[in-house]
């Protein structure tokens, strides 16, 4: 996985964490969603560089 792909999804990880944690302190359900949907899109960028790593090798 390139460095830049591997850091750019941690950060969308990282930043959904974030918005879901704050979402749900408020009590605000738009915001917890976008947490997880921002989670989601990391793990996605991260399983994609993952298969391309399998398949350089």
């Amino acid at each position: 996985m390139s460095n830049n792909e591997k850091s750019q999804a941690k950060a969308e990880q990282a930043k959904g964490k974030l918005k879901e944690t704050a979402g749900r302190l408020v009590g605000n359900e738009r915001l917890t969603a976008e947490g997880r949907a921002g989670q989601a899109k990391g793990d996605a960028r991260q399983a994609k560089e993952k298969i391309k790593d399998v398949f350089k090798h």
